[in-house]
């Protein structure tokens, strides 16, 4: 039988409404490191060239918040974002592929403090860097029952 961790990322990644409809894929979900990857298209694009900065703002509060959803399903929590912050360093162009790596800062009981960064991944160009702050909740109050989890 999956772990619950196992069995909480498979149900977020068919859950994710935002994620499947912005094309995130998540390549990585381990302790040291989460890896969401992220292809620009047309339907992300602010100008003619240029990825409107809420798609960035939104993939990072992804990035930020699977590694804290790493950290809070040790314990069967799930996270919110309590906030986070964001720098955009350089363009994201249509046709880019980015690769966005969180990691945590620091996991306490409720709160959980994590950083990131997006990448370019053709140059490795570092796109824009962000750190948050989640609050972790039983995941019963999210409106899952142990069946839902088949646990």
């Amino acid at each position: 039988m999956l772990n619950f961790r196992e069995l909480l990322i498979k149900i977020y990644q068919q859950t994710n409404e935002f994620g499947k409809l912005h094309g995130m894929e998540l390549q990585k979900f381990e302790a040291d490191e989460i890896v969401y990857k992220l292809e620009v298209k047309k339907e992300h694009l602010a100008t003619p060239t240029t990825a409107h900065g809420g798609l960035v703002a939104g993939y990072m509060d992804g990035v930020l918040g699977l590694a804290a959803l790493y950290a809070s399903s040790e314990n069967a929590c799930l996270v919110s974002t309590v906030e986070f912050k964001i720098n955009y360093l350089k363009p994201v162009r249509l046709g880019d592929i980015l690769i966005g790596k969180g990691t945590i800062i620091s996991n306490g009981k409720r709160i959980i403090i994590t950083q990131g960064e997006i990448f370019k991944e053709s140059t490795n160009e570092k796109v824009a860097i962000g750190t948050g702050t989640f609050n972790a909740y039983p995941y019963e109050k999210s409106g899952m029952t142990r069946d839902y989890f088949g646990i």
